[in-house]
């Protein structure tokens, strides 16, 4: 019955004109600030999905390291048997990883050189994201490098057309720089390129890939040695139980860390991004609400004879209350589904026919992403009523305690 009431109190016409005008403009900024709520929220799951997807393609779903203080890590045949049979472990590699310095002519960038074997290209996306030449590390005795696309430009080469090697300085295992002898201390190779992958920034700019057996013969390493295995699973919401299991079968002497624990700093930041963007889009919904409370503060007051009349029929003050509460719900949900209407349209529109482009052209795509997630549609709605209701109730609550006075 409250909301019949709440309905014709909307479509009625108002006595006095600026009632009807207040009402439409908080619909309208209700509208608007569900639309920009929807939008950014999508852009960010967009960016946010994008990132996460990229990183994706250079770490591994879980990763084995030894602990602080020591470089490498030695695995026995019966541990890599043990790991091979940890369920939903899909498939796993070595990776011998070191700084070091890529010398082209009078050019010289350092880098962290990754050595990897076969079995990389099963673990992670690196060879998917290749711009340039083929994803092939050669083997010890003719080895190949595939550089990040930044440290290729920063080299100044363009790696698949290349003639002339590029020269590797790496400090010997177990050596510390002799300024007497600083060669001595440092091993140098000849290597050629192969190709150059572009992933993100942060990649691209620091990595390059070569192979095992090359890194083990410049580092003095045993077949038995690495930096560290990667681990790839079946499904990465396996990853948390897979690290488990791992963890029991190599003990205290490493560490297990799921994609997630290897870039915590990154998801935290991208979580509080989020938050902080629903912050700002809240308070600016709680400014828009002061409008509703002034026309509905209106609206009790052109309604006085109307409380009178439904009081002495009978109604008490909580049906008073739920009438004029559910005229602001019905004002804040008619915005909130407008607004939400326009954003999926115009989320729909931004993927299909790319509307607003991204300036610069550094960037993987040339537009701006979106996602529709369910659960922000959820909060959105939440918070738009939550906020609805709670500015309804002090012009309702002053409706509610109007005394009965049917004669003036």
């Amino acid at each position: 019955m409250n909301f019949l009431f709440a309905w014709r109190y909307f479509k009625a016409k108002k006595s006095t004109n600026a009632i009807n005008i207040i009402a439409w403009i908080s619909m309208v900024a209700i509208m608007c600030i569900t639309f920009a709520f929807v939008v950014v929220l999508s852009v960010f799951n967009g960016f946010e999905g994008l990132v996460k997807s990229l990183y994706s393609s250079f770490y591994p779903h879980v990763l084995i390291s030894p602990k602080a203080g020591t470089k490498t890590i030695t695995v026995s045949p019966e541990q890599w048997k043990q790991l091979s049979a940890v369920k939903d472990v899909v498939s796993y590699t070595a990776v011998v990883e070191e700084k070091t310095l890529l010398l082209n002519g009078d050019i010289q960038q350092p880098v962290v050189l990754k050595g990897v074997d076969s079995a990389y290209t099963r673990v992670t996306g690196v060879a998917d994201n290749m711009i340039r030449g083929e994803f092939n590390t050669g083997d010890a005795a003719r080895p190949f490098i595939v550089l990040g696309n930044g440290v290729e430009g920063a080299l100044g080469v363009q790696s698949d057309k290349n003639i002339f090697p590029l020269l590797a300085y790496i400090f010997k295992g177990g050596a510390s720089a002799n300024v007497m002898d600083l060669y001595g201390s440092v091993a140098t190779e000849n290597i050629s390129t192969a190709g150059a992958f572009l992933i993100q920034a942060d990649i691209d700019n620091k990595y390059a890939i070569t192979n095992i057996d090359f890194m083990r013969h410049m580092l003095s390493l045993k077949d038995n040695e690495c930096s560290h295995i990667e681990v790839a699973v079946s499904d990465e919401s396996k990853a948390d139980a897979a690290s488990k299991a791992i963890r029991q079968l190599f003990g205290d002497g490493y560490v297990v860390e799921t994609r997630y624990e290897q870039n915590k700093s990154l998801y935290s930041v991208m979580t509080l991004e989020k938050w902080a963007i629903y912050g700002i889009l809240t308070l600016m919904l709680i400014v828009a609400a002061f409008t509703m409370i002034g026309g509905l503060t209106m609206l009790v007051l052109e309604k006085q004879k109307d409380i009178q009349v439904l009081k002495a029929m009978g109604a008490n003050r909580g049906l008073i209350q739920k009438i004029f509460l559910s005229e602001g719900l019905l004002l804040a949900g008619i915005g909130a589904i407008a607004g939400i209407v326009l954003a999926v349209i115009f989320c729909w529109a931004q993927v299909q026919f790319e509307l607003i482009k991204l300036e610069g052209g550094t960037f993987l795509i040339n537009y701006y992403p979106v996602k529709l997630v369910a659960g922000d549609f959820l909060l959105v709605v939440v918070t738009v009523f939550l906020v609805a209701f709670i500015a309804s109730w002090f012009p309702s609550r002053k409706a509610a305690l109007q005394p009965i006075e049917l004669k003036s």
